[in-house]
């Protein structure tokens, strides 16, 4: 799947079955995060047998999502077979041109991604929780370290203050957009990212991994009436006037 301006479009069944399957979502994602991997690492981080792993990784790579890779420069790294995620901006077909088996296959990946992202989104909410409540008056009482590695009141290990403990970019808010603003606006965010994207070598000291999502979606208009009658909630209606707000 060659890379196109705008994005490729996969729109062959079987690469989004290979796709949609949670575990491979699982193998993509670390070798993304982490970088390059054998079957046996990635066995170990997410709780698999090097036999599941090594099936998965065949798929993926069948069509195109990860390939082989030259392993590190360490001793006995070169006895095993290595595999990284090949980047790309890899687009789904719209539901006006899916098939109805795209559609189901669409429906379990949009799930289980879903799915991982709220699971995410609520271990950072435990984690900034819990580190608010161990900072107390005095912001230096440590309670533990979070699954980061880091103090869990909002330090680093060896006592000062982490920089990033506030680093929570949020907006929710509405627009009223032209189907073609829309289409503008999607591709505007997508170079804004890639702009800010590049390789281990150009990265500056004390840059971490940042998730972003973009989820944009016209207003589905107002909600049917109640069963008995009730005029629905128009605050739907009236927060697709609202500017967004950014916290």
């Amino acid at each position: 799947m060659p890379e196109q301006p705008g994005g490729t479009e996969i729109t062959e069944l079987a690469a989004l079955k290979a796709l949609a399957q949670p575990r491979r979502q699982q193998i993509l994602q670390h070798l993304t995060l982490h970088g390059p991997a054998t079957s046996a690492i990635l066995a170990r981080a997410l709780g698999l047998n090097t036999g599941a792993t090594s099936y998965h990784l065949r798929e993926l790579a069948r069509y195109g999502f990860v390939a082989d890779t030259a392993p590190p420069r360490e001793p006995g790294a070169r006895r095993a077979r290595w595999w990284r995620a090949v980047p790309g901006d890899r687009r789904f077909p719209p539901p006006s041109r899916r098939t109805p088996g795209m559609r189901l296959v669409m429906d379990e990946l949009n799930r289980h991604a879903y799915a991982a992202d709220l699971a995410l989104f609520e271990r950072l909410q435990r984690e900034s929780g819990a580190a608010a409540e161990a900072r107390g008056t005095d912001g230096r009482t440590a309670t533990g370290r979070t699954a980061t590695g880091r103090a869990s009141d909002g330090h680093t290990a060896d006592g000062r203050a982490d920089e990033w403990a506030d680093a929570h970019a949020y907006s929710r808010g509405s627009l009223r957009l032209t189907l073609e603003e829309l289409q503008e606006f999607f591709e505007e965010y997508i170079a804004l990212m890639n702009r800010y994207k590049r390789p281990d070598a150009e990265t500056p000291a004390g840059a971490r991994t940042v998730h972003t999502r973009l989820l944009a979606f016209p207003d589905p208009g107002p909600d049917a009436p109640g069963p008995d009658g009730s005029a629905p909630d128009d605050a739907s209606q009236a927060d697709n006037r609202r500017e967004t707000n950014a916290s």
